[in-house]
């Protein structure tokens, strides 16, 4: 049975397998929202909210692993990012520590770029903003600064 063919009920009606294959997010669309969580993460670890560093540290391991799912070529790397970059940048948040998360920042925006090379996007370099996103009170505890 071609893909087609297989249908799918939802609440507003049917759809196949492949319109809801072309629904799924392009690659560009999960790397902007990448790099809109690992803008907040860096800002919100700057700030002290290192609760609010670490959940967006997890939403951007989550959407790499959603990347990795929807383009395999990219698995292996995405799984080593995550052992080499996210948890060390995690681990900081976990301790609190301003000067290990800088480096593990750092190292992690490093090899995004270095993977972005590799896979034929050498124009793709990734900075930090210097200005910290306005939609979040990123400041220890919430409290405004």
């Amino acid at each position: 049975m071609p893909d087609d063919a297989t249908r799918i009920q939802t609440a507003h009606g049917e759809l196949t397998l492949r319109e809801i294959a072309e629904m799924l997010p392009s690659t560009g669309d999960l790397m902007a929202s990448i790099g809109t969580s690992w803008w907040k993460c860096a800002h919100a670890a700057r700030g002290g909210n290192w609760e609010l560093a670490a959940y967006f540290a997890r939403r951007t391991r989550g959407l790499l692993r959603k990347l990795a799912v929807l383009r395999p070529k990219y698995a292996g790397d995405v799984a080593s990012y995550e052992s080499e970059r996210i948890a060390a940048v995690l681990a900081a948040c976990d301790g609190e520590d301003t000067a290990a998360f800088e480096t593990a920042y750092a190292a992690a925006v490093g090899s995004a770029n270095e993977l972005h090379a590799k896979w034929g996007k050498p124009y793709i370099r990734w900075t930090l903003p210097e200005e910290p996103p306005t939609d979040l009170d990123l400041s220890r505890g919430g409290r405004a600064r």
